[in-house]
């Protein structure tokens, strides 16, 4: 930018300071007595704003498909047999374990002329276990993230099928 002429009085006659207002000058006042020549200076003044240069629009589509679960299942098998011992006893047997199979004793009072503790018979619980491979279809979902971008106008620039899926 060019710097204005210097400012002169008319006819000699008046001695009234002189500004120069220039927008995005600063000046110093000058008078025609003195004969001092106007100085100017260029200032900077930067800002910014913001401007929509364009958006993302992030949707997520969940899919569904089935898969073959597959596992053994354990099943626990009682079996109960009832073995007479016919004794007499003088007092109740505890339930017991021997192996894999649990005694539950059974008892009863009988009126002899004397009372006395007879054991009728025992319980033999034998516990077995049973195996079993199940196979059944079951519904497995995923979800996709789809960013698209778009310009200022709103218009599809990029779609992208982001494809990790995050199990539920």
């Amino acid at each position: 930018m060019s710097d204005p002429p210097p400012t002169k009085t008319a006819g000699g006659l008046g001695t009234a300071p002189v500004l120069s207002e220039v927008p995005g000058l600063v000046s110093q006042e000058t008078t025609a007595a003195t004969g001092n020549i106007q100085l100017l200076e260029e200032e900077l003044s930067v800002s910014k704003r913001q401007v929509v240069a364009g958006k993302l629009r992030i949707s997520t589509r969940t899919e569904t498909h089935d898969e073959i679960a597959e596992t053994t299942l354990d099943r626990n098998v009682l079996d109960v047999s009832r073995v007479p011992i016919d004794r007499i006893v003088d007092v109740a047997p505890k339930v017991r374990t021997e192996g894999d199979t649990t005694i539950v004793p059974i008892v009863e009072e009988r009126l002899v002329m004397v009372k006395q503790l007879y054991l009728k018979e025992e319980l033999h619980i034998r516990h077995s276990v049973e195996r079993e491979t199940v196979r059944e279809s079951v519904p497995l979902r995923s979800q996709h993230a789809v960013v698209e971008r778009l310009d200022a106008d709103g218009r599809t620039v990029i779609e992208q099928d982001v494809t990790q899926a995050t199990p539920q």
